[in-house]
């Protein structure tokens, strides 16, 4: 029976997509792992293969469609002695969604047609944990049919999608639940709404007679926009700040710097910035730890993101393992990073996880500002300009030094002040004595 391709979750925050563009149409023929339609999270535009082979028998969501929410039909495949006769008269009656039209447009299914159209798969089930099991709907149907308990079964598709091979090699367990009868999901109550400003009708009746650009916002902004507002409101930051003396660091850079010339490696103030950090979430490591929900989760390693301004956003692209690495292999990873953050070229697994991250405006000129914390991370430090400004020598008489201002911005629920301070002292010893990070 025909088989609904649908809108894929291609990282695990994923909610909904833009359908940017079909790389086949209808009558084509694909095999699993054929890479089939480009589509644009909030972050980057990625590629989507087919998981089961078959004919496209019918293009649902026209190329351009924005706000399409995962798991929605998009596409109809066709198996072998299919037609597109199999697909059902209802399932013809939408035209390919146009890029203007909003998003329940470009979702709408064939009014009348949800009898006519394709056997619908069994709903996606999920883990025992209550996460999310992917598998294609033609091996959602056929576990239904076997019996098979799609939470033991290991995908081999596409992120460990589960696909059509996967369940007929499978035995079968636990009986799948029937489709027609899913177990009622307990009641959730909603949370409350967040207070976001003005509706957009009193803010353009506000500015009325004036003259001004709409701007539209495209779903990296609404993102940015979204998650910042939740974490400003949701999380209880407190802030620590410090001033960090450079002059040693300065000196040190610049030796390196000259030895380092002929492999062709210059390292960045930041670049000692990010292994002072990953060095100090081993030194203080209760601070290495995110926000759970219902827990904290602890880490071993030190994976420190780093804010990197690209145009209309940012990405935080994540060095793993970065207390271990040397300066010169953090240079040229961060360098790459960063390079392809502002191509939005990077893999949703580079720019999510780590505990802790960067911000730093000190290349812009500010001397300090606070940053706003990025969930599930417990701390981010804001860093400042390094300025030359008069300083009391050990010896208690007036020099100048280079000094940076910098701020932690910390989430009570996982750093008490006293933690907070003590990995903040770690981050300004590390920076004042360079060569220790070496040892």
């Amino acid at each position: 029976m025909p088989t609904e391709i649908l809108m894929p979750a291609l990282s695990p925050t994923m909610e909904e997509g833009t359908l940017a563009k079909w790389l086949v149409k209808e009558g084509d023929t694909v095999s699993s792992g054929d890479i089939i339609a480009e589509i644009e999270t909030d972050k980057a535009t990625m590629e989507f293969e087919a998981v089961d082979e078959g004919t496209i028998g019918k293009i649902l969501i026209g190329e351009g469609s924005e706000a399409v929410k995962v798991n929605t039909p998009i596409a109809v495949l066709l198996d072998e002695g299919e037609s597109a006769d199999d697909i059902g008269s209802g399932a013809s009656a939408p035209a390919p969604a146009p890029a203007a039209q909003p998003a329940a447009d470009a979702k709408a299914a064939p009014e009348g047609g949800s009898e006519a159209a394709a056997t619908p798969a069994p709903a996606a089930p999920k883990a025992a944990d209550g996460g999310r099991i992917f598998a294609s709907p033609l091996a959602r149907r056929i576990a239904a049919q076997k019996g098979v308990n799609l939470a033991e079964v290991k995908g081999s598709g596409p992120h460990g999608r589960v696909v059509k091979a996967d369940v007929e090699n499978a035995q079968p367990g636990a009986a799948a639940a029937p489709a027609s009868a899913p177990a009622a999901a307990p009641a959730v109550a909603a949370p409350a709404a967040m207070a976001s400003g003005p509706a957009t009708d009193v803010v353009l009746k506000t500015y009325e007679g004036r003259p001004f650009e709409e701007v539209k916002l495209d779903g990296m902004r609404k993102t940015i926009a979204a998650r910042l507002t939740e974490a400003k409101q949701s999380v209880p930051h407190f802030y620590l700040r410090r001033d960090i003396q450079l002059d040693a660091l300065l000196k040190f850079r610049s030796q390196l710097n000259a030895q380092l010339e002929g492999r062709g490696v210059k390292l960045s103030v930041n670049d000692f910035i990010i292994k002072a950090c990953a060095l100090a979430l081993q030194q203080v490591p209760d601070a290495n730890a995110v926000w759970a929900g219902d827990r904290v989760l602890k880490f071993e390693k030190s994976d420190v993101a780093v804010a990197v301004a690209i145009e209309g956003g940012l990405f935080t692209p994540v060095l793993q393992d970065a207390d271990t690495k040397s300066l010169s292999a953090l240079s040229s990873q961060m360098k790459d990073l960063a390079a392809r953050a502002r191509d939005r070229k990077l893999a949703p697994h580079e720019y999510q996880g780590g505990s802790f991250a960067i911000s730093n405006l000190g290349m812009f000129g500010i001397d300090n500002f606070d940053a706003i914390i990025n969930p599930p991370h417990a701390a981010i430090l804001a860093v400042g300009a390094g300025v030359k400004k008069p300083i009391v020598g050990k010896d208690g008489e007036l020099a100048v030094g280079t000094v940076m201002s910098v701020t932690l911005s910390v989430d009570h629920r996982v750093i008490d002040g006293a933690l907070g301070a003590n990995l903040l002292q770690a981050i300004k010893d590390n920076l004042e004595n360079p060569m220790v990070m070496l040892a």
